[in-house]
């Protein structure tokens, strides 16, 4: 007779048969797809890196520097939600290898542009490259964690923010002393990744043909309005993040050079030392997520944040490093909770949720930088500072979300 105390299947899930056949936790596989990330992230944050020299060589103003910003975060905003969509329906194994490549092609073209309109080109095409890396990336992560959906997100999602951080570090030793030919080089970096991505395809085709299953989510059993109101909040949740995110990655450095008198690259070493914060807090996010549930680490991370955020504008430069180090510790831990919590909310769609959460992610980042950049032309770059200071503020609305299955009472 069964033990009472086991939980029964809900409707829909894999038989306690089937749960033999779930695939364990496959670790090269997310190595494997976090190195990818690192590399895809390295690529993408080389652009914005490469902004001040961009500035000076082709005399861009700060709205000119956000519509670039624009083009390749919306067109991956307007892409992701596209190419998951699909790829739930119609699997294809080497996606992420075209993925990858249409970010060399267009870094190629970032070192080559003769104008404004071929950077605006080749950032987009980088755009491009995220949209379709990041839903089906995503969903080789989950396909190979097991029943640590959590740690498998921050592992994934730790290489992203690892290439963020590097970019700026490699652009401040390579692209500053060797100028904007050198950002070519970066793209033998793709010429890996895409030997890499060919293999981890390969791996997930046949994790389909075999039929094991990735462990299933615990039915939540909230209505579909609940969903879809929870899934707004998330939205809002990640607005918060993303358009403050903005502000450093597209706009930190000026800030810097602007009010502490620093060189391009005293400034893309702060840079650096944000973005490799933000990649220890995508390690501890995930995990911690998996222990304390997901709810908790959004409500903490985001809210919690609030008051470094409000003490930086008027932080000396020491403090500065200090603000930042704990800013981007403390909201990166968010994402990959945020990302699990949506793919609970709706099993079986989980392109659609990775597609649609990395796309609103790079979309509001886009649309946070032009509408940052247009701000800092009319006032100045502190401003922008002030003004952002008060973003976290909207994590508040993590109160409002529901309780689900792994979440303690």
């Amino acid at each position: 007779m069964a033990d009472s105390t086991v939980p029964q299947p809900a409707i829909g899930t894999p038989s306690p048969q089937s749960a033999q056949a779930v695939v364990q936790t496959q670790y090269l596989v997310i190595l494997s797809i976090a190195v990818c990330h690192f590399i895809n992230d390295v690529m993408q944050s080389v652009l914005s890196a490469s902004y001040p020299l961009l500035h000076d060589e082709f005399s861009l103003s700060f709205t000119q520097i956000g519509l670039m910003s624009l083009a390749f975060m919306g067109t991956a905003s307007v892409l992701q939600p596209l190419v998951g969509t699909i790829t739930d329906r119609y699997p294809f194994a080497q996606s992420l290898t075209l993925g990858m490549g249409s970010t060399m092609l267009g870094l190629l073209l970032l070192a080559n542009a003769p104008s404004y309109a071929f950077l605006l080109m080749g950032a987009s095409l980088i755009g491009i490259g995220s949209a379709v890396f990041h839903p089906e990336a995503s969903r080789v992560a989950r396909a190979a964690a097991g029943r640590k959906f959590g740690t498998a997100q921050s592992f994934f999602q730790v290489g992203g923010n690892a290439g963020h951080a590097a970019g700026p570090l490699l652009a401040a030793f390579i692209i500053v002393p060797l100028g904007r030919p050198s950002i070519a080089w970066f793209a033998l970096l793709a010429l890996v990744g895409m030997a890499i991505l060919s293999q981890v395809g390969r791996w997930h085709a046949n994790h389909r043909r075999t039929k094991k299953a990735v462990a299933p989510a615990r039915a939540h059993g909230l209505p579909k309005r609940t969903v879809v109101i929870t899934i707004t909040l998330l939205a809002f949740l990640v607005f918060t993040k993303n358009a403050y995110i903005a502000s450093i990655s597209s706009y930190y450095t000026f800030f810097l050079i602007e009010r502490f008198e620093l060189s391009t690259q005293e400034a893309q070493m702060m840079l650096f030392i944000f973005l490799a914060a933000s990649a220890a807090g995508v390690i501890f996010g995930g995990p911690i997520g998996d222990r304390i549930g997901t709810r908790a680490v959004i409500w903490v991370s985001i809210l919690g944040v609030l008051p470094f955020t409000l003490a930086l504008p008027y932080a000396n430069l020491f403090w500065t490093g200090v603000l930042t180090v704990f800013i981007g510790l403390i909201l990166s831990s968010a994402f990959p909770a945020i990302v699990v919590f949506a793919q609970e909310l709706v099993p079986g769609r989980v392109g659609l949720i990775a597609g649609v959460f990395f796309g609103l992610s790079f979309g509001i980042g886009g649309i946070a930088a032009a509408a940052l950049g247009l701000v800092a032309d009319a006032t100045s770059i502190e401003f922008v500072y002030h003004l952002c200071a008060f973003l976290p503020a909207l994590g508040i609305l993590a109160a409002f979300l529901p309780r689900l299955g792994q979440d303690p009472a």
